[in-house]
C-alpha cells in the first residue's frame, strides 16, 4: 500500500470515525433525561404522598411493579435531620418498614432506594404530614452525569474486553489456528476488560447507593455493587477475559478449549444480568442473551486479527479468511434470530420506538446494524474470493473495510451502553398496568380502593370493605365518588356491584386527567344508616 494510499484510508476511515462520535453524543443529548430512569415503578404507598395523619404511624409500606432489595431507607424529619431505617420486611413486591420512634408534628420525607430485578438502582421520596403540614425538608434526587458518563464509559470498556478481546482470543485460536497477527490488539482489548470491570462494580455501588465519587474506596460502596445482579455479570466476565489470556499463552489444543470457554464466559456474563435477561420468560430470554453475546463476540472479536492478517501476512490469510467466511454465515442468522426475539420481548409495541428513549436507540442500532450487514455482505461476496486468491487490490480494499466495521461496532457498543439509563418499554408497560390504590380506615369503616390500571383513560375499580376494626361489613350499597376541583371536575358518582366473592367492583369507569383526586365512599350499611370514608388517590398520567 502507497503512502498516499495509506493516508486516504486513515483519513477516511477519521472522518467516518468522527462521525460517528459526533452521532453517538447528539443522541446522549438527545435521549438523556432529566432525572433518572426507573427500572421498577412505585405503585402504592403507606401513607399515601402528601397525606396528613393525625399520629404517627407505626409502619411504612411500598408496594412496587416487581420484586426489589433495599438499599438505603431513611426518614427525614421536619428539621432536616435523617433517621436511618434499618427493620423491614420484603413481602413480594411490598416493602414494610417499621418506624422505630414517634414522630412528632410536621411535614416528614420517607426516602428510599432500592435495587430492582434487573439490577438497576431505583430511588424517590414520600411526602407525609403529622397533624399539619410544614416546610418540608429538602432531599434531592438529583442526576450525577459525571457518574453517569463514567458508568458509560466503563461499560464500554467492558464491551471491548468481552467482544473484541475474549472474542479475538477465540478468533485467534480457532479460526487463525494460532497465527500471531492481532495478538497484541487482543491482548490490549482483554486488559481493557480486566480494568474495566471492577471499576464498573464501584461505579454500580456508587449508583446504587446515590453515592459520590469520593466515597469509590469504601467497603460499603462495594458491598452494594456486588450485592446486584451485575455483580455476577461481573465475576463472570473476569472469568472469561482470564480464559482469554490463557487461550493465548496455551497450546493449540488447550489453547482451543480456553477460547471456547472464555466465548461461552462471554454469553454467561451478559445473561447474568441486564433488562433482557430480567425479562420474562426468562427460560427464553436468558438463553437468547447468551447466544447474542457468543454471537457478537465471535463476529467483532475475528474482526482485528483478520485484517491484521490480511494487512502483514498475505500468506496466512487465506485460510483464516476461509474460515471466517464459512463460519459466519450461521453466526449472522443466530445474531438476527436472537436480536429479534429480544426486540420484540422488549419494545412489545411499535410505536414504543419512537415514543420511548429505549425505542429510539434500538433504532439508532438497527440504522447501525444495516451498514454493518451491508458492509460485510459486500465484504463476504465481493472481496472475500479475490482476497483468498491473492489479489492486492482486493486485500487493501478488504482491510479497509474491515477497519470501517470496527468502527461501526464501537459505535454500536457505545449504543449498547446507553440502554443502562432507560428502562424498556415492556418496564414501562408492567409499570403503567398497575392499578393506584388507597386504604381508608376509620372508627366506623375501613376500604381499600383499587383503581385498574392506575393511569388515565378507562379503568375498574376493585372495593373491599370491612368494619374499624377488621370485621365483616354487610352493606346494602357502594357508591364511588371521585372528585377533583382544581381541575374543575365535579364529583362522578358510579354504584358499584357486589362479586361472589365479596368485593365490590366498578366496570366502565373513565378517568380524564391525571393528578390527585378526591375518592369519596358512600356506603349504605340499611335504610337509615350511611357511612362516607374519603382519601386522596393518585392517578397516573
Amino acid at each position: 500500500m502507497s503512502a498516499a494510499s495509506l493516508l486516504r484510508t486513515v483519513c477516511t476511515a477519521g472522518r467516518f470515525a468522527m462521525c460517528l462520535l459526533a452521532a453517538i453524543v447528539l443522541l446522549a443529548a438527545i435521549t438523556a433525561p432529566g432525572q433518572a430512569f426507573a427500572h421498577a415503578a412505585l405503585v402504592t404507598t403507606e401513607p399515601t404522598d402528601g397525606a396528613v395523619l393525625a399520629q404517627s404511624p407505626a409502619q411504612f409500606s411500598l408496594t412496587f411493579s416487581e420484586p426489589v432489595s433495599p438499599l438505603v431507607l431513611a426518614l427525614v424529619r421536619p428539621d432536616g435531620t435523617p433517621v436511618p431505617l434499618r427493620s423491614f420486611r420484603l413481602n413480594g413486591q411490598t416493602l414494610d418498614i417499621d418506624n422505630p420512634q414517634r414522630l412528632g408534628s410536621g411535614t416528614h420525607v420517607l426516602s428510599w432506594r432500592v435495587i430492582s430485578a434487573d439490577g438497576h438502582p431505583v430511588g424517590g421520596s414520600v411526602l407525609f404530614s403529622i397533624g399539619a403540614p410544614s416546610a418540608a425538608p429538602a432531599v434531592s434526587e438529583a442526576v450525577d452525569r459525571g457518574l453517569r458518563s463514567a458508568i458509560w464509559i466503563g461499560k464500554v470498556f467492558l464491551y471491548v474486553g468481552l467482544f473484541l478481546g475474549v472474542g479475538g482470543a477465540f478468533a485467534i485460536a480457532w479460526l487463525a489456528q494460532g497465527g500471531r497477527a492481532g495478538r497484541r490488539f487482543v491482548i490490549a482489548a482483554i486488559l481493557c476488560g480486566l480494568v474495566a470491570a471492577p471499576l464498573s462494580l464501584g461505579l454500580q455501588g456508587l449508583d446504587a447507593l446515590g453515592a459520590p465519587f469520593a466515597r469509590l474506596a469504601r467497603p460499603g460502596v462495594w458491598q452494594a455493587g456486588f450485592g446486584t445482579s451485575f455483580g455476577w455479570t461481573v465475576l463472570v466476565a473476569l472469568v472469561a477475559l482470564g480464559l482469554g489470556l490463557l487461550s493465548l499463552v496455551g497450546r493449540r489444543g488447550g489453547a482451543k478449549l480456553f477460547a471456547l470457554a472464555g466465548l461461552a464466559g462471554v454469553g454467561a456474563a451478559l445473561a447474568a444480568s441486564g433488562h433482557a435477561s430480567a425479562a420474562e420468560p426468562q427460560w427464553l430470554t436468558r438463553p437468547m442473551v447468551f447466544l447474542h453475546g457468543a454471537g457478537i463476540a465471535f463476529w467483532a472479536g475475528a474482526l482485528a486479527p483478520l485484517g491484521l492478517t490480511i494487512r502483514r501476512k498475505p500468506a496466512e490469510a487465506a485460510a483464516f479468511l476461509r474460515r471466517f467466511s464459512q463460519a459466519i454465515l450461521p453466526v449472522v442468522a443466530v445474531l438476527a434470530a436472537t436480536g429479534f426475539v429480544l426486540a420484540v420481548t422488549q419494545v412489545q409495541a411499535p410505536a414504543a420506538l419512537l415514543e420511548t428513549a429505549y425505542g429510539r436507540l434500538l433504532l439508532v442500532k438497527l440504522a447501525l446494524l444495516f451498514f454493518l450487514f451491508t458492509l460485510a455482505a459486500t465484504n463476504r461476496w465481493k472481496l472475500t474470493g479475490p482476497a483468498q486468491a491473492g489479489e492486492t487490490e482486493a486485500q487493501r480494499r478488504l482491510v479497509r473495510s474491515i477497519g470501517i466495521e470496527m468502527l461501526i461496532v464501537l459505535a454500536i457498543f457505545g449504543v449498547a451502553a446507553g440502554w443502562r439509563f432507560t428502562p424498556p418499554p415492556r418496564a414501562l408497560a408492567i409499570a403503567a398496568a398497575q392499578p393506584a390504590s388507597v386504604h381508608i380506615h376509620t372508627p366506623k369503616a375501613m376500604a381499600d380502593l383499587s383503581i385498574t390500571p392506575g393511569h388515565v383513560g378507562p379503568v375498574a375499580a376493585s372495593i373491599v370493605i370491612m368494619t374499624g376494626d377488621f370485621g365483616p361489613l354487610g352493606a346494602n350499597q357502594v357508591t364511588l365518588v371521585l372528585s377533583k376541583p382544581d381541575s374543575g371536575i365535579e364529583p362522578i358518582k358510579r354504584a358499584a356491584t357486589k362479586r361472589d366473592d365479596g368485593t365490590w367492583r366498578i366496570d366502565g369507569l373513565v378517568i380524564p386527567v391525571p393528578g390527585r383526586w378526591a375518592a369519596r365512599l358512600d356506603i349504605l350499611v340499611s335504610d337509615f344508616e350511611m357511612v362516607k370514608i374519603e382519601a386522596p388517590i393518585d392517578i397516573r398520567r
